[in-house]
């Protein structure tokens, strides 16, 4: 994966599949102190810890599939190598933490990639989760702006209507782009 965006996706999904009923992504830029977090946090089933080391190393996994995994290794390679750091937290019953903390400014730092697709894309695909969306940028006079997206109040407003409708489609991602990009706008003008 070569983009931020995608490893959240995929993280995301391994919170769906631990039968999670709320899921929430963080991103952080933070020009001020030259920081790129991204976390996801879910509520799902959760893992003992040594599961929780083990899922880090490239050849484990609980699939029957196929013999790799690759999602987490590669996200906290990546992490490592753009002088930052990864973390992955987890109890049994309690969900899991999962965050990549990356230099902003670092030369192998990979692209964030496209946030609003990527949230679209979770929140239309698995509608029975309460999705959390955090996009903050700290600009680099230490002024933060926020984009927070909960779907649980959009689904009580639209009742019966399925989020895959034209119309609902098109009010969502004009509010995932319009929103993300008026925090990254504003913060560019400071």
């Amino acid at each position: 994966m070569r983009e931020i965006a995608l490893h959240l996706l995929d993280i995301a999904e391994n919170s769906v599949a631990a039968e999670s009923k709320n899921v929430s992504i963080h991103i952080h830029e933070d020009l001020f102190h030259d920081r790129l977090t991204a976390s996801v946090i879910d509520d799902g089933r959760g893992m003992d810890a040594e599961t929780a080391e083990r899922v880090q190393d490239p050849f484990y996994t609980t699939r029957t599939i196929r013999n790799v995994v690759l999602g987490i290794p590669l996200l906290k390679s990546a992490a490592e190598m753009a002088e930052g750091n990864f973390s992955l937290q987890s109890e049994p019953g309690k969900g899991a933490w999962v965050e990549a903390e990356f230099r902003h400014s670092h030369i192998d730092r990979m692209p964030l990639g496209d946030l609003s697709s990527t949230f679209l894309t979770l929140l239309i695909s698995h509608p029975q989760i309460d999705w959390t969306f955090l996009y903050r940028v700290t600009d680099k006079n230490a002024q933060s702006r926020d984009f927070i997206f909960e779907s649980a109040e959009l689904k009580s407003e639209l009742g019966d209507i399925s989020l895959t409708e034209p119309e609902v489609l098109t009010f969502l991602r004009g509010i995932f782009e319009d929103g993300i990009g008026e925090v990254a706008l504003q913060t560019e003008a400071v």
